[in-house]
Order: C-alpha cells, then structure tokens, then sequence
C-alpha cells in the first residue's frame, strides 16, 4: 500500500462541534429569515374605482343547529351535509341529512337547509326538501351550481318491509322564486 504524499487535513473529519456549528448557522439564517420578510401581497385596488369585497363567510356548522326532528330520548345524528351559496346572496347555506341516531336499522332521513346566525347566533333551519314522515332515506348528498341534489330510497307501500326500499329516485332542488323547487334531473332512474 501506498503512502499519500499529502498529510491528512484535520478538516475532513467532522467532529460535534462541526455540528454544533453548523446547527447554530442554520439557526441564525432561519431567525433572520423571519424578520426579513417582504411585505404582503395584496389585490386590492387604488383609487376611485376601489370597492371593498365582502368577507369569506364559513358556511353554517350543523352541529349547533335545532332540527325539527323528533327523536325522543335518543337524538338525533348528521349523517351528511353539503354547502354552497343556494340562494344568490353570497353567503353559504349548509344542507345537512339528519336521522335519529337508532343505533340499528336504517330510520328515516330529514334534509335541511341551515342559513348562519346573524351576529354568532347558532345556525337556524330556513327550509325542509324531505321530511322524515315520508320514510326516505337519503344518500350521495351533494352541492353543486346552488343545485342540491341527492338519492332518495323509500317505500311504495307500507307493506314494504324496512329492509328492502322499492324506490330508487334522484331528486333535485333548485331556490327560484322564493322556494326550493324539486325536480328530477335528467338521465335519472324513473326520469
């Protein structure tokens, strides 16, 4: 084996204080990078023609909402919920799938539709698309285009047993003219 000629530098074998050294260098360019920060980027604009824009508002949390929902001594659970701007004005509605939490079986689904509380109020129900005494269940709830549209499993008869819905529909509500007008979008089953 050969010797180098070259003796070895005491610089290529790191030692803790190597990384002691290094950590803390990192650390202040970190600590200087916090206070070093360019100002924020706005899109606002200057001038006469400047308008304020409204403030994102959350849409309405169903959790602290009174649902005209009679459960007894059970109460009742969210079992889904979509939101979206259904009326126009610029602020979110939330509509939310509710059903008395049975713990078994499958009871019948409420839909509503849940406006925000002025001022920090708790949500408050503005309107029912399905309500519990017709015995639908409802599923793939969804927001889209201020269109809310959902399946709805129920029965023809009451014969039918619990077990088994015999209706199958896709159903859609649209706010117009003051109310949420239900339709059957096209290419549904039993459209």
């Amino acid at each position: 084996m050969q010797q180098s000629a070259v003796p070895e530098l005491a610089h290529t074998h790191t030692r803790p204080i190597h990384w002691v050294a290094t950590a803390t260098a990192v650390a202040g360019v970190v600590a200087a990078s916090a206070f070093l920060q360019p100002d924020r980027a706005t899109a606002a604009q200057h001038g006469p023609e400047a308008r304020s824009a409204p403030a994102a508002v959350a849409p309405p949390d169903p959790s602290g909402a009174d649902f005209p929902l009679e459960c007894g001594t059970i109460g009742s659970v969210v079992a889904d919920r979509a939101s979206g701007d259904l009326d126009g004005d610029g602020r979110p509605e939330t509509v939310a799938e509710v059903h008395c939490d049975a713990g078994s079986g499958t009871p019948p689904s409420g839909v509503y539709v849940l406006t925000g509380g002025a001022n920090g109020a708790k949500p408050r129900v503005v309107a029912t698309l399905v309500d519990p005494r017709d015995r639908m269940t409802v599923t793939d709830l969804a927001v889209r285009d201020a269109v809310v549209t959902a399946t709805l499993l129920g029965y023809s008869t009451p014969d039918v047993p619990g077990c088994c819905p015999d209706i199958d529909e896709r159903a859609k509500w649209q706010w117009k003219n003051g109310a949420f007008l239900r339709s059957t979008p096209s290419g549904a089953p039993g459209a």
